[in-house]
């Protein structure tokens, strides 16, 4: 007995930790609602929840991804949020984009899944101009606006992604602000189809109250989402 707790007790604290985040993952799957699954004990317990939550999007082949918006709802401390998104991206965990929406807005995805998706990146050695036309056109590299020979790494295939979450905000937006007093109880609100976006709308309110946009107020019948005021 005294031996098993002791090899217990001696595991690494990161494998522990994996661990740890791997049962609260399975045990926050879909089909909690977003009330039940709103806030998170930290950043990594939070991406990885988020990432098992993505929903499946038909005819695009993409790996699931979470706005950094929607971390910001979800933890409630952004400092710490930012300062564990640079740790994780330090240690090789994820890796973070900014995404060509005319906003602040930046994408996190974990490195594995990105790797995966871009097997173009297995090319080694000295990367040569072909090398670079081929990137690009696979959507892996995109060029910046202030300096043509630099280049900012891109998610391939989230062009029809990207207008679909810029056309679901204006929706939800546009929704809640011919309401009376522009809000909605978040149960009800989340079971409603988006029109104009392939995203869901679990994906759509962690965006919205992370950037500002929407605020949830706390009531004795449940959460209320509300536009925030300008």
């Amino acid at each position: 007995m005294n031996k098993d707790t002791n090899s217990d007790s001696s595991k690494p604290k990161k494998r522990r930790r994996d661990e740890e985040i791997e049962a609260e993952s399975s045990s926050s799957d879909r089909t909690l609602s977003l009330e039940e699954n709103l806030t998170f004990s930290d950043t990594l317990v939070a991406l990885r929840i988020m990432r098992a939550q993505f929903p499946h999007i038909d005819k695009v082949s993409i790996r699931p991804f979470i706005l950094q918006s929607q971390l910001y709802s979800s933890v409630n401390d952004r400092t710490q949020v930012d300062r564990e998104l640079e740790s994780l991206r330090r240690e090789r965990v994820l890796r973070v984009f900014k995404l060509n929406t005319g906003q602040d807005d930046h994408a996190i995805m974990f490195l594995d899944d990105y790797l995966n998706q871009c097997s173009l990146l297995s090319i080694v050695g000295k990367v040569k101009d072909e090398h670079i036309s081929l990137l690009i056109n696979a959507g892996i590299l995109t060029r910046q606006l202030i300096d043509p020979d630099m280049y900012w790494f891109a998610i391939p295939n989230i062009g029809s992604v990207l207008k679909g979450l810029s056309q679901g905000r204006k929706e939800i937006l546009s929704f809640l602000n011919r309401r009376k007093y522009k809000e909605m109880m978040l149960a009800l609100l989340e079971k409603k189809h988006l029109r104009f976006s392939p995203l869901d709308m679990r994906f759509h309110l962690r965006d919205l109250i992370g950037s500002g946009h929407l605020k949830t107020i706390h009531t004795p019948t449940g959460l209320v989402v509300q536009i925030s005021k300008d």
